[in-house]
């Protein structure tokens, strides 16, 4: 009897490989679908273990099930080992491919917490970057990373602060909005000029606003921050500073 056994850990290895290769930004994938922040890139991420995770437990599972006919049957022949080996073929090619990362509707991308909002927002700008001028992708990688930045400072907050009411309608509405006003517009007529400009030439200006104004949150985050450390070393320095000042005397 073929030692199916081996089969499994073949597969088992190459989905490990395929995780390095998500990890790693996958050497050999098309730049239209490599993660432009941590957020999406998590989801993909707990896609593909899913995927491992299926694939793992349709092998075992046909694995047990030839041994057992093996048992039953005294042995299950060649028609039985070419029907398990393709059945171990079926299953990885199956799960290899499916479940699918399912990619956010626009009107989902507003709701859940902060953390939800930027990796199904980062998601959908990946959607759409094959429609963009090259001048936009460059900004959409950019806004990808300020993203990421943003998502962890406003993690700690409120959801009812200020800023992070700004985000939601930044990121969550206006952001999409301008690249659908896009796309709406046809192929053909993206970088015929009027009034001086082109719908190329605007979605890029719009996207370069876009990411200022994340930067200039981000800043107000981090100055509100970086105040709050400065206070607390303060304190350490009045607190411990006078001790070790102190001492000598008490000495």
């Amino acid at each position: 009897m073929v030692d199916l056994s081996r089969d499994t850990d073949r597969a088992l290895d190459e989905g490990r490989a395929l995780l390095r290769d998500n990890q790693t930004g996958g050497r050999h994938r098309r730049a239209g679908f490599a993660s432009i922040g941590r957020g999406s890139a998590e989801i993909k991420q707990r896609n593909l273990m899913l995927r491992i995770k299926l694939i793992a437990g349709a092998l075992l599972a046909i694995v047990a099930a030839s041994m057992v006919a093996g048992l039953a049957l005294d042995g299950i022949g060649f028609t039985g080992l070419m029907v398990a080996f393709l059945a171990v073929a079926a299953a990885v090619m199956l799960f290899s491919n499916f479940p699918k990362v399912k990619v956010p509707k626009r009107a989902d991308l507003n709701r859940g917490d902060v953390r939800q909002l930027v990796g199904r927002t980062e998601l959908w700008l990946e959607h759409q970057r094959a429609a963009l001028p090259a001048p936009a992708v460059t900004l959409m990688d950019q806004i990808g990373l300020q993203l990421d930045a943003l998502g962890a400072q406003l993690e700690g907050i409120d959801p009812a602060h200020p800023a992070a009411q700004e985000v939601r309608k930044l990121v969550g509405e206006h952001l999409p909005e301008t690249v659908e006003t896009y796309r709406r517009i046809p192929a053909h007529l993206r970088r015929e000029e009027s009034a001086g400009s082109t719908p190329d030439k605007q979605i890029v200006e719009s996207l370069g606003r876009i990411s200022g104004e994340i930067d200039s949150v981000t800043r107000q985050l981090a100055a509100g921050a970086i105040d709050d450390l400065a206070i607390r070393t303060r304190f350490l320095d009045y607190k411990y500073g006078e001790s070790e000042n102190a001492s000598p005397e008490k000495k």
